[in-house]
């Protein structure tokens, strides 16, 4: 897509950096207050994506993978349950409501879901600029001196080597994850992130490489995810899954502990005291970090069993276990030495594969805010401020705003990166906007 009008053309109402479901579902916001009001109160926004098309977690889509979270916690539902670009609207335009409720389940196919993030995004591509690397974010200050607009400077993907600008009042902040592997791992043709899982395995099969041995380490949903579909892929392959803990814990996704995740919940997050709000943390982590849905640990655990059984054991579970070291032998192959943490035995496992199912981190926000960064206030343990409406807190000679959709775990609580509230967050902001435009005036 060619670059919009430069920001010496036009200033936008709100600039969103990364257009993944957070800032989508604020797109979908923007787009829906705009509709049948005259120009004068619309919201003028743009949203630059540094990928060249919209994708979601594209390596991690196994066909018969499943999401984790109610299809009703999609881009608008919880914010507006009338809108048109709800999941069963999507359902009902390619023709398979029907078919969906027939299964009597809350959890569609994880490829079905990022179909439907596609057909949303797609319905609002006048509003997105992709293949925009973002290089700087600069504070713009008017003749008296306040910080009033922000320059999204980006890549220009239609003049190589060159730059373009654009001026915003407000941005959204939603890059989202990155990939995160142990220290000293160089990812390399053997040696992946999860992330990568689908294309690289592909890419194997259609070069005919052998796998005799793939080594898989993490105890959570993507890695038992890894494991199980490495099983598959490679049938003639022993899979090694190796992780500290003595099982896989399964998630808890019981209906109280799953109040965490509701819209109320981040109210009583934002409020409580920060020893309160680390408890919180402590207390759910079960609902999300490091844990695996029943049903696959069961499914894994039988495999195994059978398996066993049959005298051919190519699943196996490596438990207490860490990795020590990797070399890459002559050939290409790896030897993995793997250490048994009660007793320090150690043993090499020569492999063709090692996959880090390693999770994900925050991306660096000081890194991509560059300049705005400096107007940011934080805490006592330099973390940014943020208010209820998820716009960081500025110093006072700032009136443009920066919200964040992300990195707030530490004022918003769990759903900070997760789906569950994205269209509440999103109508949080949206309002925020609004708000903040009818007082400038």
């Amino acid at each position: 897509m060619k670059s919009p009008l430069n920001g010496t053309d036009t200033t936008y109402d709100v600039l969103g950096i990364g257009f993944g479901p957070s800032n989508l579902a604020l797109a979908i916001a923007v787009e829906e207050h705009n509709a049948g009001l005259p120009p004068e109160e619309r919201l003028n926004a743009l949203f630059v994506e540094r990928q060249p098309s919209f994708g979601w977690h594209r390596g991690m889509l196994i066909g018969d993978a499943t999401m984790q979270v109610s299809f009703l916690k999609d881009l608008v539902t919880l914010r507006d349950p009338s809108s048109d670009f709800s999941f069963l609207y999507f359902l009902r335009e390619r023709g398979r409501l029907t078919d969906f409720l027939n299964q009597k389940t809350l959890f569609p196919l994880r490829a079905e879901f990022h179909e439907y993030f596609e057909w949303a995004a797609g319905r609002l591509g006048h509003l997105v600029a992709y293949d925009h690397v973002v290089t700087a974010v600069r504070p713009v200050r008017d003749d008296s001196g306040v910080v009033a607009h922000f320059d999204v400077v980006c890549r220009d993907p239609d003049r190589p080597g060159r730059t373009v600008s654009y001026r915003a009042r407000d941005i959204s902040v939603a890059i989202g994850l990155e990939p995160h592997v142990p220290p000293g791992v160089e990812l390399t043709e053997r040696v992946w992130h999860n992330s990568q899982l689908l294309p690289r395995v592909a890419e194997f099969t259609a070069a005919g490489t052998p796998v005799r041995r793939a080594v898989v380490l993490g105890a959570g949903q993507s890695a038992a995810e890894t494991v199980d579909y490495l099983h598959r892929s490679f049938p003639e392959a022993e899979v090694c899954a190796v992780f500290a803990k003595y099982g896989y814990t399964p998630a808890d996704d019981s209906p109280f502990a799953n109040r965490i995740f509701d819209p109320e919940a981040v109210d009583v997050y934002f409020d409580a005291p920060s020893e309160v709000k680390q408890s919180l943390l402590d207390y759910h982590r079960s609902t999300n970090y490091s844990v695996v849905d029943m049903e696959l640990i069961e499914a894994l655990y039988a495999t195994a069993y059978q398996e066993k059984v049959a005298g051919r054991e190519r699943l196996r579970f490596l438990n207490v276990s860490r990795i020590r070291d990797v070399r890459t032998r002559p050939e290409g192959t790896l030897d993995i030495r793997v250490e048994f943490l009660p007793t320090g035995e150690q043993q090499v496992l020569e492999a063709d594969v090692l996959v880090n199912a390693t999770g994900y981190r925050p991306r660096d926000l000081g890194s991509l805010l560059g300049e705005a960064a400096k107007v940011c206030l934080r805490d006592d343990g330099d973390a940014l401020r943020v208010d209820r409406d998820h716009r960081v807190e500025t110093a006072p000679d700032v009136t443009a705003g920066i919200y964040l959709q992300g990195s707030t775990e530490h004022t918003h609580g769990l759903t900070s990166t997760l789906l569950s509230t994205t269209a509440v967050r999103a109508g949080e902001i949206h309002r925020s906007l609004v708000a903040r435009r009818v007082a400038a005036r």
